[in-house]
Order: structure tokens, then C-alpha cells, then sequence
């Protein structure tokens, strides 16, 4: 019997393939690989949500607090949530008691650029797989918490690290790389999840050779084709934020991260695929479609957020709210764009995006100045006040989608920069910038705004501000609406309206996304909680806003009061 049990309780393909379906349990990061975010659950609903109270908190304990970004999993009653400094802990879904921890053993000198955060883990078969600050990936058993296999990604001292909630996918593992601050080379590479054993890798820059079961598997696009000289060889283009994947499309989704070095002017062209989004056959480990959202980034845009799948008008698409405050939906087959425009107040470096050629109405004068030309003086280029500021129109929180309501929510910020460029030359292990900057509110009274975004008219239904940045992302479940902010509130808001009907203040500011589930006839809504990330390092004048912020280390669950 025994033997039965334990082969019921893993985590098959089919049931990851039906996550976002399954109320039961949270087996993916966003529940569901398509990202939506979304649950169909309606036991907590606008008219009993005034009973919706703790059931337990768990604090992950020791003197490493630091940003908490991870979004949990359940499985079987049991909860499977991540910690800063690549810490995985196995808890009682139901009451919070510790079951076990792993903690990794982390090396002098990494360099993860945003905070010692991890986003989560993955689960396959009796294994929960999460990536490390020293760039490992990780599968310990989830009943014992004993390591099952351990794969070094690649060399944390060259800027290499992991924070990403692996993807799995058609039996596979796929994960990206961080380090796009470093000169790395952004890469989608493809395991075994039973074994860690490398099965395609697919790097994100022009020029680099892709591998599948060990032999070569063509080079990505054309050398030099969009890159000049030997730029492309420390490219950047980080995968950091992770994948989707879309069973309907049968396609992988990835976004990649800003090119090396933010000093535009040292790579003429369009540097692709950088600041783009990427879709790969996962069979195959080849780039399908490609959309860049900004062509030859002078701004730190990055292109890595999450491209979320989903239906309208008989077609399947996907969308992205991009850093560089535009909101993107293309044809997920195909990559055609079909629809594009700012969903945050102010965009200074184009004034739209042209729907023919995909490309944007840049505006030349907004860019960066060379320090070696016009207005600049060899050590410094022309400043440029840029909005949004390279922390993003959106950053790491995720979005969340309703299939019910059609509209998408979206965690947003209003803010600018003054940047410029400087010279730079590539060194192994070092910061590979080339530019300055100190990021700036826009408004006096928000920086944060939850938008509930129609894809298809643009249109933003509705919006709740917020006087700190939003960091944390959004669940979409039932008629509601929960997302965390800095200032340590959970919250709840009506889909449609937007009316807040219920908050909790958890102690420290949230910035990772809330998930929910059924067990034993109850749903449960939980949430980590601990602030830290990227605000508070590259914050510039906002940093200064927030400094009085605590931080934190706890997963808060709640039901409703009987």
C-alpha cells in the first residue's frame, strides 16, 4: 500500500499540463504554465470576505531576512516555498508546521544584482527543483527534503546567479540564466527533471551555437547581424524572469533581458534578440518567432516579463506589459502584433508603437547621449530625463488575467530617471553598465497603481493607487482581486470595479504574488511577505521614499472564520 501511495502523490505531466484547471493544488508558478494567474474558486467572494482571516504565519526564521519574492506550491497538503539566500522549505499546508528546510551552502562573491531573492521552485515526480544565487539548480524530495541530484548552471563568479521559478514543460526542465548586469549570455536551457541531464540549450544573443543532446543545433540568428564587431560575444540579454509554456501552441515563451552594456551607443543595431520575447519549440530547443520590444536599448528596459497566454476573438494570444511602459498582445503562434499601447502615464523614449512594423516611434533626442559625441565630454555623455525609469512600467510582479472579466491586472509604477552614458570596456566578474542614473517619482501622491487593463481596447477599466512602488503580483480568483504592497498590506478588490472590500497588514511589505487553493472543503489564500528586492538597492530618490519600510521573512495563510 505504501508503495501505491507514493507513486499517487507525484506530479505527473498531465497534471501540470491541467494546473491552471486543478483547484485543489498549485503545482506551477502562476498557476498554470500559461501564466493567467487565475483561479475559478468562489468560496471567498465580495460577500463573505469580511470573515477571511489568518489561519497561520510562518516565519523562515534566522538572520536572513532580505527581499522574499517566492509565490508557493501545493501539493498534497503540503506547501513548498522558497526563501532569500536560496533557502526551500516543505511546511503543512493546513497549519504552517515545518516539515523540513534545505539551505543551500552559498560561496564568498556571488553577485546577484537585485537582492538575494528567490521567485520559487518547480515540482515533477516526487522532486521540488529551485535554482540558487551561485547559479545550481537543486531537486530535493519533497517528503524527506534530501537532495536528489544537484547541476551547476554556469560560473557565479563571471555574474552568473538563478532566482527564477523553474518551468516544466513536456517532460522537460527549462529554465533561463541572471547576470544581464555582468556581460553573461542569455540562454532557455532544457533538462530532465528526474536527473538534471541537459537536453537542448538555446542562447538568446546572435552568433552563439545552441546544443541538442550534445551535438551542435545551428547558431542563433546571424552573426553580426544586428550587433557590431565582437559586442555580441558578452551580449547580455539575461533570461531571468523565467517561462510559459501554451499547450494550445505547443511553444515556449521567454523574455530576455537588456544588452551588454547599457551604453547604446557602443552597439549600433538592433541587438537582437535582446529585450525581446522569444518563443521555442520545446521539442527542438529552436526559436519559433521573435518580437523585440525595444530595438537597440538605451534605457535598461530589459524585455523579460512574462508573456501571458490567453483567448479573445477566436484567437490565441499572448501579452506582455514591457518595462518600457507599453503593453504588447501578439499572436502566441506567430508573433504578429496585434495590438500595442502605454499603460503608464508617461513614455519619453517613443511616442507609440507603429501596428505595421511592430517597431517604435522613437524619439532620437531621449536616448542617452555618447560620451564621445555631441554634448558629452569623453567621460560623460547627455544626460536625459526618461520616463519610465529602467525599474519598468513593470518589473518582476507578475500580472494576473480573468478569463471572466477579460481584462488583465497589472501592477504598475510612475516614475523617471536622469541617465547617461559613460565608457566601459568588458572585464569578467565586473558590473558592465556604462551609465549613470537616479530614478525619480513622478507624482507627488502615488508611484504605485494596480490598472485593470482591457487588452483590446487599451483602456484601463480601473485603477487603486499606491503612495510606494507595487512589487508584489496579483491573483486573479473568483470575482476578486488580491495583490501585496510594500507598506505590508494584503488586499482584496471587486474584478470589475476595482472597489477594495478587504486588507490585512502581514508586518512587512509584500512583494511576491498571492496564490490560493481548496483542502478539506476550505480555501486558503497565502502569500509570502518580506520586503527587499530591487527598490530599495537602485532606488535612487525613491529608495529614499521607502527607507522606512522593515523587512521580513513569513508566509501568511488565511480562510474564512467559521
Amino acid at each position: 500500500m505504501a508503495a501505491t501511495a507514493h507513486v499517487s502523490a507525484q506530479v505527473t505531466d498531465a497534471m501540470i499540463a491541467n494546473d491552471a484547471k486543478t483547484t485543489d493544488s498549485v503545482l506551477s508558478n502562476g498557476l498554470g504554465t500559461q501564466l493567467q494567474r487565475h483561479s475559478p474558486l468562489t468560496n471567498i467572494n465580495a460577500r463573505n470576505i469580511n470573515r477571511l482571516v489568518p489561519a497561520w504565519s510562518m516565519s523562515f526564521g534566522g538572520e536572513k531576512q532580505r527581499g522574499q519574492q517566492s509565490q508557493p506550491l501545493i501539493h498534497k497538503g503540503k506547501m513548498f516555498v522558497t526563501g532569500s539566500y536560496s533557502r526551500i522549505f516543505a511546511l503543512d499546508a493546513k497549519t504552517g508546521k515545518k516539515l523540513w528546510k534545505y539551505e543551500h551552502r552559498l560561496p564568498e562573491g556571488i553577485m546577484p544584482c537585485c537582492d538575494v531573492i528567490n521567485r520559487g521552485a518547480a515540482l515533477y515526480d516526487n522532486l521540488v527543483i529551485f535554482g540558487t544565487l551561485d547559479a545550481q539548480l537543486v531537486a530535493l524530495d519533497q517528503e524527506t527534503g534530501r537532495v536528489v541530484w544537484r547541476e551547476r548552471i554556469d560560473d557565479y563568479s563571471a555574474g552568473y546567479s538563478y532566482t527564477a521559478a523553474p518551468l516544466i514543460a513536456e517532460g522537460l526542465l527549462m529554465t533561463g540564466v541572471s547576470g544581464g548586469e555582468f556581460g553573461v549570455i542569455g540562454r532557455v536551457e532544457a533538462r530532465d527533471p528526474k536527473t538534471g541531464k541537459m537536453v537542448w540549450v538555446r542562447p538568446v544573443v546572435e552568433g552563439h551555437m545552441g546544443y541538442k543532446d550534445g551535438k551542435e543545433n545551428g547558431i542563433t540568428g546571424t552573426t553580426n547581424a544586428s550587433w557590431p564587431g565582437e559586442m555580441w560575444k558578452t551580449g547580455g540579454a539575461a533570461t531571468w524572469m523565467g517561462g510559459s509554456y501554451d499547450p494550445k501552441t505547443g511553444l515556449a515563451y521567454f523574455g530576455t533581458g537588456n544588452p551588454g552594456p547599457w551604453n547604446s551607443h557602443l552597439r549600433k543595431g538592433d541587438n537582437l534578440y535582446s529585450s525581446s520575447t522569444v518563443a521555442i519549440d520545446p521539442k527542438t530547443g529552436q526559436i519559433v518567432w521573435h518580437y523585440q520590444g525595444t530595438p537597440n536599448d538605451g534605457w535598461d528596459f530589459d524585455g523579460t516579463n512574462e508573456f501571458v497566454t490567453f483567448d479573445m476573438d477566436g484567437k490565441r494570444l499572448g501579452a506582455k506589459a514591457d518595462r518600457n511602459g507599453f503593453f504588447y498582445v501578439l499572436d502566441a503562434a506567430n508573433g504578429k502584433l496585434e495590438n500595442a499601447f502605454p499603460f503608464v502615464t508617461k513614455t519619453t523614449w517613443a511616442t507609440g508603437i507603429d501596428l505595421k512594423t511592430g517597431r517604435p516611434n522613437f524619439v532620437p533626442e531621449n536616448r542617452p547621449g555618447d560620451p564621445s559625441g555631441e554634448g558629452g565630454d569623453g567621460n560623460k555623455g547627455k544626460a536625459v530625463f526618461a520616463a519610465p525609469a529602467f525599474l519598468g512600467g513593470k518589473n518582476q510582479m507578475p500580472m494576473a488575467f480573468s478569463p471572466k472579466t477579460g481584462l488583465f491586472y497589472v501592477p504598475a509604477n510612475e516614475w523617471g530617471m536622469e541617465i547617461w552614458n559613460e565608457p566601459i570596456t568588458y572585464k569578467k566578474g565586473a558590473a558592465y553598465l556604462g551609465a549613470g542614473f537616479t530614478i525619480k517619482p513622478l507624482y507627488d501622491d502615488y508611484i504605485g497603481s494596480l490598472r485593470a487593463i482591457n487588452p483590446k481596447t487599451g483602456k484601463i477599466e480601473w485603477e487603486v493607487k499606491n503612495e510606494a512602488p507595487l512589487w508584489g503580483g496579483v491573483l486573479s480568483v473568483g470575482d476578486l482581486v488580491f495583490w501585496g504592497t510594500p507598506e505590508g498590506y494584503l488586499k482584496a478588490a471587486d474584478a470589475k470595479t476595482g472597489k477594495i472590500v478587504w486588507q490585512f497588514q502581514t508586518g512587512s511589505g509584500i512583494v511576491a504574488p498571492p496564490v490560493t487553493w481548496m483542502q478539506d472543503g476550505e480555501q486558503y489564500i497565502s502569500v509570502v511577505s518580506g520586503w527587499g528586492g530591487a527598490v530599495p538597492l537602485w532606488g535612487g530618490e525613491v529608495a529614499k521614499k521607502v527607507n522606512f519600510l522593515e523587512q521580513g521573512g513569513s508566509v501568511w495563510t488565511f480562510k474564512l472564520l467559521k
